[in-house]
């Protein structure tokens, strides 16, 4: 007996307020340790999930929406926790990922609905997040991994000091990002087979997805894996065993004829956005463009990027410094900087009132001391259409005088969007066609007039390889408006 262990346990089980105590397990039936009862578990998606609605936003499809929810709501009532008040959103983000958080919600990307080619791809992935669910995975790894993760981009940051400005992830979102073990990704798979099973679809779909998202990693360069697959088992693996499950609970359930559904998903999903949306703010050429509040300014080259809607970040690839753009709170810029001042106890070394391409601004350079060293800020508060925003550029003071017109560069050149190509930039969004006549893949995109370099990424898209032979009357996705 590890004594050690248990008082250890116990000190955190008292910290975070949570119950320590044995529960069993809905879809094994054992008794397994856990630091929070259902009650909790609960309460703690209620609280995650608006955190997560905010970090990314809801995509807007009313119909695509009803068809999730309905899905979902079949699929929970033949699952191990049918009671849980289960909720089920599309976030607006280009990733193609799912995942779920504790208390029965369950998230899909625009960019993994857009790579789906059948309702039975959908179902499969769909059970396998509620798998998580009902086996309480995420409550399980709450208990092995306590999370202090900050905002994604300070992965990059390696001065502690400066990490502290960078806007911390909620508890939502670190319970999103949440990765498991192999066992329990294995459990998820068998439960993404079976849950989508008994609602009558062929899960040996499933599989076949778990090829597309490998050949989107391989795409991706330098045998990047995509989040969904960063910790599952090898695809090679799935495929055998989600083939082999699929076919035992075909025997049991005596399913003749499931269902795949090809036609009536891709219909579904016509017109959804592909990639990036432009609206949300776009970088090109190391300058980053939002029409929407209609103001751009220059990124340096090189640096590390990461745009949300909370905030843009920039940092170089030595980790020694950071830029970011907030939107900030108060009557004038001024007002706005003394109130960050107070905020993270600066010691102020400068200030002054400034124009800066005619909108109203306050610039500030502040020092943090500490005894590990003293952290320099350069922040700006900038008026603009209502407005309110805040570059801050940081860096140790050694450091300073080396980032400061690299700061500069950043705030002196943000400035009203007016080019009109810029503002009216549109999302690439998916489109169906048909074809008329048996070709390959390959003939077919010449035939619609697909850009030759965007062939690979289409094929992907399609779940087909360029050679892949198409019968006539076929429906495609390709790219357009």
């Amino acid at each position: 007996m590890n004594t050690r262990f248990f008082i250890h346990l116990a000190t955190l089980s008292a910290l975070l307020g949570y119950a320590t105590s044995c529960a069993v397990n809905p879809v094994t039936g054992k008794k397994q340790l856990v630091l929070m009862s259902e009650a909790q578990e609960i309460a703690m998606g209620k609280q995650s999930d608006p955190e997560i609605v905010a970090y990314f936003g809801l995509y807007e499809d009313l119909e695509l929406q009803k068809f999730i929810t309905l899905k979902g709501t079949e699929m929970a009532a033949i699952s191990h926790r049918p009671k849980l008040a289960y909720e089920f959103k599309i976030v607006d983000s280009p990733v193609i990922n799912a995942f779920a958080v504790p208390g029965g919600y369950v998230y899909f990307t625009r960019g993994i609905m857009a790579h789906f080619n059948n309702e039975a791809e959908f179902a499969g992935v769909l059970g396998h997040e509620i798998g998580h669910i009902t086996a309480r995975h995420s409550v399980i790894q709450q208990r092995n991994q306590i999370l202090g993760q900050v905002g994604l981009i300070a992965g990059v940051i390696l001065v502690p000091e400066i990490s502290q400005f960078v806007e911390p992830l909620s508890q939502g979102m670190q319970l999103a990002l949440l990765s498991f073990g192999r066992d329990a990704e294995r459990q998820s798979d068998e439960l993404g087979v079976e849950y989508s099973s008994k609602i009558g679809y062929d899960a040996t779909e499933m599989a076949g997805f778990f090829k597309t998202l490998e050949r989107q990693g391989a795409k991706s360069g330098a045998g990047e894996i995509p989040e969904f697959l960063s910790t599952h088992p090898s695809p090679a693996e799935r495929n055998v065993t989600v083939a082999r499950l699929a076919e035992e609970w075909k025997q049991k359930l005596a399913l003749t004829d499931p269902e795949i559904n090809r036609n009536s998903y891709l219909k579904k999903i016509d017109g959804i956005v592909l990639g990036e949306d432009p609206r949300q703010g776009f970088l090109e050429n190391s300058i980053f463009y939002h029409p929407v509040l209609k103001f751009q300014f220059p990124t340096p080259q090189s640096w590390s990027f990461q745009n949300t809607p909370q905030q843009v970040q920039m940092a170089p690839k030595t980790g020694d410094a950071l830029i970011s753009l907030t939107l900030a709170k108060g009557n004038t810029p001024e007002e706005a900087a003394q109130a960050f001042v107070q905020q993270y106890k600066l010691e102020l070394v400068e200030s002054k009132k400034e124009t800066i391409n005619g909108l109203p601004a306050f610039l500030v350079i502040a020092d943090q001391k500490s005894e590990k060293g003293t952290i320099r800020v350069l922040s700006t508060m900038i008026q603009f259409n209502g407005n309110l925003y805040h570059i801050m550029g940081i860096s140790e003071l050694s450091k300073f005088p080396t980032y400061q017109p690299t700061f500069m560069a950043t705030v002196r050149n943000f400035q009203e969007l007016k080019d009109a190509e810029k503002l009216n930039r549109k999302p690439e969004l998916l489109r169906l066609r048909t074809l008329n006549q048996t070709m390959t893949l390959q003939a077919a995109l010449q035939s619609f007039n697909m850009p030759k370099e965007r062939f690979d990424e289409l094929a992907i898209l399609n779940g087909m390889q360029l050679t892949d032979q198409i019968n006539a009357g076929t429906i495609i996705k390709v790219i357009g408006n």
